[in-house]
């Protein structure tokens, strides 16, 4: 069978190739054109979209799934909306496609510049958010990259709705349909062998879970941006206006306690923890687990006391892990030992304690005195993301348009030989 997957993958492979000498002579316009036809189709399909993806809630509901997971995949007239909206706010955007930057002359008279490019075609491999695969689509279309989708099967419904209309909308605008690709099968055997499609797929994007991410690493043949999950820490200073961090802490925590950029672990200094951890608790009371160590558990007796494996866990839930520090060296190290190098947050009035902390927590993202969940694409102005990359090289962080392009030296010259 896995012959015949992988025969099935390259043709798609082949034809999102083909689609992408189309996009590779797009115009701007002509592309904010397809961008506007698609979230028109969007909504035009609202309708079978939301019963789909009430079926998809349905059925994962039925296995018992956290409610903080379903939450994740759940849709209605409003977030589709906002998915719409998205697409407006890239379609504003300039087009990064051809832009030349850093122009030097050299001695000899060459001019040499590097100009961004499309990566070409680029594979999402992801779990249960709907939201990622419009986010992804667009960001592709709008860098003239074609997508190749593979989501995960508890939302198959609800994104094969949307990818449809995607390309319903792709095909009112002229557009090859192929510049959007959908794997509508739910067999394991399908993202195996998309990931090792190497020369037919340019670049592998892995968004979801650490089982997901850490497969996709392993055994991927592709080139991988690997996205992180996110086990992100509060350290709570002494300095720290202690109201300030409640007030992180319950956003940070509890505003969508599914999403990768909330907050797992908050890290409080042993000076002031008498003072905060009881206005933490009453804050979290009947919301939020508190699962502390055992000195947390000496000022909060009726917490539950953490365990080792407790501080290395995404619990993506309403339960959060909690452990008293002597110093801001101590949280760092513990930040450095258990973090994903996703997203770190201090609260301090320290200013050189605030230095340090941005400078040697190992984080693609480091906040002080603001709330983790701004960790997006959305909110960090790039309109939408494919995806938070946590790895230390090409792309890290939230990733926006010029984030899945590469470039190449263009050189100028009248001539010169060496």
């Amino acid at each position: 069978m896995s012959e015949r997957i992988r025969k099935e993958l390259i043709e798609m492979a082949e034809q999102s190739k083909e689609a992408f000498s189309f996009l590779a002579v797009s115009t701007s316009k002509q592309k904010n054109d397809a961008l506007r036809s698609i979230a028109e189709h969007l909504r035009k399909n609202s309708k079978n979209i939301i019963e789909a993806n009430k079926l998809d809630v349905a059925n994962m509901r039925n296995t018992g799934a956290k409610e903080s997971l379903v939450e994740r995949l759940f849709l209605d007239e409003s977030r589709l909306e906002d998915i719409c909206d998205s697409i407006f706010q890239i379609m504003e955007l300039d087009d990064p496609v051809y832009e030349v930057s850093e122009v030097g002359k050299r001695p000899n008279g060459l001019q040499i510049a590097k100009m961004f490019v499309p990566i070409g075609v680029v594979a999402m491999i992801y779990e249960s958010r709907p939201n990622v695969t419009v986010d992804a689509a667009v960001i592709t279309l709008k860098t003239s990259n074609t997508v190749i989708l593979r989501g995960g099967k508890e939302a198959i419904h609800t994104n094969l709705q949307l990818v449809n209309a995607m390309r319903e909308g792709l095909k009112g605008a002229g557009f090859p349909e192929n510049c959007i690709s959908f794997i509508n099968h739910t067999e394991r055997e399908y993202s195996t062998e998309l990931m090792k499609l190497r020369g037919y797929v340019d670049l592998l994007i892995p968004r979801g879970g650490s089982g997901l991410i850490r497969s996709v690493v392993e055994n991927a043949t592709v080139p991988v941006i690997e996205t992180g999950t996110g086990n992100c820490h509060l350290f709570v200073d002494e300095s720290a206006d202690l109201n300030m961090a409640v007030e992180i802490a319950y956003n940070a925590k509890i505003q969508r306690p599914g999403a990768c950029n909330a907050i797992e672990t908050i890290l409080v200094h042993e000076n002031i923890a008498k003072q905060f951890l009881p206005m933490l608790h009453k804050k979290f009371k009947e919301i939020v687990e508190i699962r502390g160590s055992e000195e947390v558990c000496k000022i909060l007796p009726e917490v539950l006391e953490a365990t080792g494996e407790d501080f290395e866990t995404e619990f993506l839930d309403y339960v959060v892990a909690v452990k008293i520090v002597k110093n801001i060296s101590q949280a760092m190290e513990h930040i450095n030992s258990y973090g994903t190098r996703h997203s770190e947050i201090i609260v301090t009035n320290n200013y050189q304690n605030a230095v340090e902390f941005q400078r040697k927590v190992d984080a693609a993202a480091v906040y002080i005195n603001a709330s983790s969940r701004f960790s997006d694409g959305g909110e960090f102005g790039f309109g939408a993301e494919i995806g938070i990359s946590t790895q230390k090289f090409h792309a890290r962080g939230p990733m926006g348009l010029k984030e899945i392009m590469t470039y190449k030296y263009v050189i100028l010259g009248e001539g010169q030989i060496r």
